[in-house]
């Protein structure tokens, strides 16, 4: 007798998409069976014709703010957020936090914080700042992912970004422990060399942080690499002429990983009006060609995942100044609408939803080491229910993150989530009003706890 079990035309199995069962008893895949399968089970569920089964979400790149700064995000709100974009584990960055999480007592705060309000499974990312060198290893024994480190102003105080001696030991310190360093890459002399006024133009906004800025950074972490043999990954990779440089890097067999953000992928230059500082982000979202070369760079494998980079504010921090990009937050909120805005793009393209998954799922679960994005037998039940093909307008109003503000307010999407699964439990449904957040006593079951292996 299973818990569970979910049928559906389309199951993407280890082989691609096929018509299959589901079961699931104790949380875990048991069996993937024929679609019409006698299977005995508590509850049998058929999914509608339109709807596909596939893997939850797996976002390794998200900032819940949690505690310190909670009137920006917070973890119920961001996981209730996550569920219904089909997201069921998020990775939490170090900052905008207060304390961030640069220590082993921070890391409790958030973890205790994070317990009792999570609806998917939560992991959590270190920080590597100059007052905390020489000092990681505790963090990396306590179960962090691994460490962020900013090359330039991070925009808080209490995350300070390394110079160049610092990042080199830093890497030093990360590869003799076997970690990870995951690097925000602009260059600072490039930025400060480009500062502007700010004002409402979009192109003076990119204009201040140029492409010249990542590529230097990157040619920098490259260069530490090379000399250190830490693995490093290069997050929310925003300038296509870097990607010759990362694929000349990867083919020397550098341990070097890269990703790019739904944002990048979704919007170009051209399209921001002025003073839309919803779009606002660190590097900028730069012109159609590209963003066309992105597209080719996760084709060609030389960008190998997609994560959110959900860094929310408060509405007035982000829209109150104006129109002004120098003073607006800049961070895109974009948890809960990640899966569709990519498909939506990589559809139109002439991609396939496999391919979309891959990224977001199979590749982003591999980089941190987790056994998730996959339907296989053994596997943690953590699925989505999606209708790849339905059409919606994005409403902020309906969003679950805390502060509606998005630049995807008002973009027309083509997928919706119907029904998240974690570990067999429905924790988010589209036409259940129980699974809006309000009402407590009806939560859906609290996500998990993640260390790294």
């Amino acid at each position: 007798m299973y818990d569970l079990v979910i049928r559906s035309a389309r199951v993407l199995a280890e082989q691609g998409f096929i018509p299959a069962a589901v079961a699931i008893a104790g949380g875990v895949i048991r069996a993937i069976a024929p679609v019409d399968a006698p299977l005995a089970a508590r509850q049998d569920v058929t999914l509608p014709v339109g709807q596909v089964l596939q893997p939850g979400i797996v976002d390794t790149h998200v900032h819940v703010n949690e505690p310190g700064r909670t009137d920006w995000e917070g973890f119920a709100s961001a996981t209730r957020a996550a569920a219904a974009g089909g997201v069921t584990t998020i990775i939490d960055m170090p900052l905008n936090s207060i304390p961030p999480t640069t220590t082993v007592p921070a890391l409790e705060l958030k973890r205790a914080a994070a317990a009792p309000q999570a609806t998917v499974d939560v992991g959590f990312w270190g920080g590597a700042i100059p007052g905390t060198l020489g000092s990681l290893r505790p963090l990396h024994d306590a179960g962090v992912f691994g460490f962020k480190a900013f090359l330039s102003p991070s925009g808080v105080d209490e995350f300070p970004h390394l110079s160049s001696e610092q990042l080199e030991a830093a890497a030093t310190e990360i590869a003799g422990f076997g970690g990870l360093l995951v690097v925000h890459a602009e260059d600072p002399s490039v930025l400060e060399s480009a500062e502007n006024a700010g004002g409402t133009g979009y192109r003076d906004f990119v204009a201040s942080r140029p492409d010249a800025a990542e590529d230097a950074a990157i040619a920098r972490v490259i260069a530490v690499v090379r000399r250190t043999g830490v693995r490093a990954h290069i997050l929310h990779l925003s300038s296509a002429l870097v990607l010759p440089r990362l694929a000349a890097a990867r083919a020397e067999g550098l341990p070097i990983t890269v990703e790019t953000c739904p944002h990048y992928l979704s919007f170009a230059a051209e399209s921001i009006a002025d003073g839309a500082t919803a779009f606002k982000c660190c590097p900028p979202i730069r012109g159609e060609d590209n963003r066309d070369l992105l597209w080719q760079g996760l084709a060609d494998g030389v960008i190998d995942l997609i994560a959110s980079d959900h860094s929310p504010a408060t509405r007035e921090l982000k829209l109150g100044h104006g129109g002004d990009f120098g003073l607006a937050w800049g961070g895109i909120s974009g948890l809960q609408l990640s899966l569709p805005a990519v498909w939506t793009a990589a559809r139109a393209r002439g991609l396939t939803l496999e391919q979309v998954l891959h990224w977001m799922s199979r590749a982003t679960a591999d980089f941190v080491g987790l056994p998730a994005g996959r339907i296989r037998v053994g596997a943690a039940a953590d699925l989505v229910a999606f209708a790849p093909e339905e059409v919606f307008t994005v409403d902020v109003d309906t969003l679950r993150h805390k502060n509606r503000v998005s630049a995807f307010d008002g973009a027309t999407l083509i997928g919706r989530v119907h029904t998240t699964w974690l570990a067999g439990n429905v924790i988010y449904a589209f036409d259940d009003t129980t699974f809006d957040g309000s009402d407590a006593s009806a939560r859906p079951p609290a996500g998990r706890m993640l260390t790294a292996r």
